[in-house]
């Protein structure tokens, strides 16, 4: 055999050698989908009131400092930005329309991530003003589960 060959058989019989074992955890997280659910939609619950009685605060208070927001245009970066897309919503006097949360569902994606999917409708009345899917990455900090990055559409007229 040639030394040429000799070195290619000595490469071929390396990488062919088994490597370190891999373990990979199929389920990475030890949150329970459904116990997640749970909590989380109690969180959004009060949400949800926040916003109905209209207490901008409390309904911000939810969003980290550095919160993603993605309305259907664009990303937009920051508590101060969603903050400001609402406020004129949340003023005195104005008309803010009722909000409703249906088909909420969670998903744990770590041990601190959470992903919640689900439709929000708006009505005045009977009248349903506007709704549409909106999913949400959530992270589990020392003061409560907080929205990383807000994603709401609104459906087709």
């Amino acid at each position: 055999m040639s030394k040429n060959a000799l070195v290619l058989a000595a490469v071929l019989l390396s990488a062919c050698r088994p490597g370190p074992k891999i373990v990979v955890d199929p389920s990475p997280t030890a949150l329970d989908p459904v116990r997640l659910t749970e909590v989380l939609q109690l969180q959004f619950r009060d949400l949800t009131a926040a916003w109905n009685r209209g207490d901008l605060d409390t309904f911000m208070a939810v969003y980290t400092e550095d919160a993603t927001f993605v309305d259907g245009y664009r990303p937009k970066r920051g508590n101060a930005w969603i903050r400001s897309h609402y406020q004129a919503m949340f003023a005195p006097g104005a008309k803010r329309d009722s909000l409703d949360l249906q088909e909420f569902t969670a998903r744990p994606l770590s041990p601190t991530l959470a992903l919640v999917t689900a439709r929000y409708v708006l009505y005045r009345g009977s009248d349903t003003t506007a709704r549409g899917p909106f999913t949400v990455v959530m992270e589990e900090r020392t003061d409560g589960w907080k929205i990383l990055h807000d994603h709401s559409s609104s459906d087709p007229r």
